[in-house]
């Protein structure tokens, strides 16, 4: 626990509250029938549109300060979260939510082996092991994918692509995250993100209306569960719990997110799941644990 005056409400409740939620979004978007696209960029959207009158009332000021290089940057950002969410739930289309969900949230051992390209540090030593752990965890559920079929394998593949994407956008993020303040960081990225999303959809002709209430309903859930109360819980959690807590926290949603799959969908987990998304999940720890205390 962090040196700070106790909140009013359970730090720990409110975290777990948190990996909850986002633990629905692989199956809100394996529920919505519209294109991967529509999904991706009806969740940015909605949740722009939920979270700007906020910021606009908390952060005006701030965004009507920014130089045109901070803007630059955000819509930077937006760019790299807009591939993350479209790769990541595309995913879900080709494999199962348990392989999906593990592979994507890799990106604490890509931010390890970009930082030194990008920001000029170091590769660390738990670095090092969680790159080793996840290449092993990546080969055994590739193997069993092997069996399941090619689309299996490419699923896998643009899990990993919305992780190496959300990699990039944390890195790219770090420096206008220091000027601004959560709401007013955060309306810019989704709304950058929402404007490239919707800017794809529309050129591809894709459809935005005439959906059945499921979809709609999974669209909000996406929204409201997944992206502003999920995201907004771990970020309000970081001021009273240590970065180190939060991502051994955040190892929760591939478990909270399998589990689910099975009882809504019957996915069922065999061997090469199991092992291999427990050594990616050991890396994913290590590298994280690693990065919050310098080794």
């Amino acid at each position: 626990m962090m040196n700070q005056s106790e909140p009013g409400v359970s730090p720990g409740l409110v975290l777990f509250i948190g990996v909850t939620a986002i633990s629905t979004g692989a199956i809100f978007a394996r529920m919505a029938d519209a294109p991967a696209l529509v999904v991706a960029a009806y969740r940015v959207g909605l949740a722009t549109l939920v979270l700007a009158p906020v910021a606009m009332v908390r952060s005006r000021r701030e965004l009507l300060g920014l130089s045109s290089r901070d803007l630059w940057m955000a819509a930077l950002s937006g760019f790299l979260l807009a591939i993350h969410f479209a790769a990541w739930i595309s995913s879900l289309e080709y494999t199962s939510v348990a392989n999906s969900v593990v592979l994507v949230n890799t990106n604490p051992i890509w931010v390890g082996i970009l930082a030194p390209f990008l920001v000029g540090e170091t590769i660390r030593r738990s670095t090092r092991i969680g790159i080793g752990l996840s290449v092993c965890g990546g080969i055994v559920i590739g193997i069993g994918d092997i069996a399941v079929g090619r689309d299996a394998l490419f699923g896998d593949a643009l899990a990993l692509v919305g992780s190496v994407a959300m990699a990039l956008y944390l890195l790219m993020g770090r420096n206008l995250r220091r000027k601004l303040s959560l709401t007013a960081y955060v309306v810019l990225c989704y709304g950058s993100a929402a404007v490239i999303l919707w800017g794809c959809v529309l050129a591809a002709g894709l459809p935005v209306a005439g959906f059945e209430p499921q979809t709609w309903a999974c669209f909000w859930g996406l929204a409201l569960v997944s992206q502003v109360i999920g995201h907004t819980s771990f970020n309000w959690a970081l001021r009273w719990l240590g970065a180190g807590v939060i991502a051994v926290a955040l190892l929760g949603e591939p478990i909270g997110a399998t589990i689910l799959a099975y009882m809504l969908f019957g996915e069922g987990l065999t061997w090469y799941k199991v092992v291999g998304g427990a050594l990616i999940l050991s890396a994913i720890y290590i590298t994280a644990v690693g990065e919050r205390n310098g080794e």
